[in-house]
């Protein structure tokens, strides 16, 4: 905000004179006005700026600033990376819940510090504000994390029958709420989980680091989540929620499940300008497992993924599945970066899962140093248990790719339908990919229909449809069936 100087009373009357003998000026000083009450106006919307909705294209404004605000350490809390915070986070968070809808809720500001803490709920109109150099760390004791009911759109827990493991950020049945700072983190100290994991010592499926489930209006912004134990941000049948500008870590190998994103079951989704480097899927797009999904019909839908940079060397960039049973549908990703990973993007199903994975947009995609591009997969035969529907077959139609480019991929596309799931109205159009091994069936196709617009490099697989520039029919495939599947390269 800019200082004026102080004026003196005889000074300011010859100012004023001066600016309402002169037209020009007086012009000026109503377009500073109009100018100024603009800034106060956008002074009201959260830093963060607006948000997209993705059906309308139309812009709606960002959660306002909470009237009230209060601070971690005036609840106990001791940001000396030993001390359990998880008491003082619960009084905080209780006496924001008082506020309720008055005044519009109220901030919880956590200041520079190491916080060490056990799972904690958040509540509705509320804003966690993480300052610069704060740090929120997991307690790594499993004990500490409280059992919860499977998921019910899952049946069983994602890694175990039975209960699975908390958040350590939880909320369900929430409305407004904001997770944002100075680029402050969340760690949720993964490495003793992992370590369980392998060791196969842990008896429940382990927890994410955020989840909030049955929500709406959600924003998460201007923050890092790190080393969470399982997945990352764990979005359940949720609506309107937005994720912008948040970096998520965890290591490339050795960090089994740390998805960075996962809406699931969600609606109006909106994720733009990450950084996302992590153990499994950067964004991985679900609605629930086989007859458990189907019976839950809580389909996620209109998604926008935009303006990413992501890296996975274990599974893909941004995956769809392969628990899709509710339905995915009317996603979008565009201007998206997968670096050094082993599949850029995917869509993952099986038999038994029944859904649809439907109206999907891919548009400005570029692909640096890696394995497989695109990929559409079948087969992917995970089930909770044995009482999965072997007639409930995924539908997967509708998929476009527009504007794929790169360097050193080694198979650009390798989709893999079957006599049961084909592959239905797929388009490439303006495909170039740089290939760092050489080798006749490098686009590979099984059991899909669909097109290619103009030419693209490399040459399409012969179950594709040829149109030029123009949209004109050139050549109709007569081998859609066709299998020249290679996985060995």
């Amino acid at each position: 905000m800019v200082e004026t100087l102080p004026v003196g009373r005889f000074q300011f009357k010859r100012l004023i004179a001066a600016f309402l003998s002169s037209y020009r000026t007086l012009f000026i000083l109503l377009w500073i006005v109009a100018f100024g009450s603009v800034f106060i106006w956008q002074r009201k919307i959260i830093g963060a700026g607006i948000s997209v909705s993705v059906k309308t294209g139309l812009s709606r404004p960002m959660p306002k600033m909470r009237p009230f605000a209060f601070n971690l350490t005036d609840f106990g809390g001791v940001g000396d990376g030993k001390t359990l915070n998880t008491a003082a986070f619960e009084r905080a968070v209780l006496a924001i819940s008082k506020l309720g809808k008055r005044g519009g809720g109220g901030q919880l500001n956590v200041p520079p510090g190491k916080w060490l803490t056990a799972p904690f709920n958040l509540t509705s109109h509320m804003t966690l504000f993480l300052a610069e150099d704060a740090e929120i760390l997991g307690i790594q004791d499993e004990k500490q994390w409280p059992l919860m009911p499977p998921l019910p759109s899952y049946g069983y827990g994602r890694e175990h029958p039975g209960p699975r493991y908390g958040s350590l950020i939880h909320g369900q049945n929430l409305k407004d709420v904001v997770i944002t700072g100075d680029n402050g983190t969340i760690n949720g100290q993964g490495q003793s989980w992992w370590k369980k994991f392998r060791q196969k010592l842990l008896n429940h499926t382990r927890g994410p680091l955020m989840q909030i489930m049955w929500s709406s209006d959600i924003v998460i912004a201007n923050i890092t989540l790190r080393d969470s134990p399982f997945w990352t941000f764990h979005p359940y049948d949720c609506k309107n929620v937005t994720v912008r500008n948040v970096t998520i870590l965890a290591p490339v190998r050795e960090a089994p499940n740390t998805d960075g994103i996962d809406p699931d079951s969600c609606e109006d989704v909106v994720i733009e300008d990450c950084y996302i480097s992590v153990g499994d899927d950067a964004i991985a797009i679900k609605s629930g497992w086989d007859q458990y999904g189907i019976a839950y019909a809580q389909p996620s839908r209109n998604i926008l993924i935009r303006n990413l940079i992501v890296r996975s060397m274990v599974s893909a960039g941004i995956s769809i599945g392969s628990e899709m049973s509710g339905g995915v549908s009317d996603v979008t990703i565009e201007n998206l970066l997968v670096w050094s990973s082993r599949r850029a993007v995917r869509i993952k199903t099986a038999t038994g899962r029944g859904g649809y994975v439907r109206h999907i947009t891919y548009r400005n995609i570029t692909f640096d140093n890696v394995r497989v591009g695109v990929v559409i997969k079948t087969d992917y035969n995970e089930h909770p248990d044995d009482d999965f529907d072997p007639k409930a077959l995924p539908i997967v139609k509708d998929i476009s790719f527009t504007g794929i480019h790169g360097q050193g991929v080694r198979v650009p596309v390798r989709i893999h339908g079957s006599e049961d799931i084909p592959i239905r109205n797929v388009t490439f159009r303006d495909m170039s990919v740089g290939l760092m091994y050489k080798k006749k069936r490098i686009f590979q196709c099984a059991f899909i229909q669909g097109r290619v617009i103009g030419t693209i490099f490399p040459a399409p697989c012969e179950n594709l449809d040829r149109y030029n520039e123009e949209g004109q029919l050139v050549k109709r495939s007569t081998a859609q069936n066709i299998t020249d599947i290679d996985y060995d390269i």
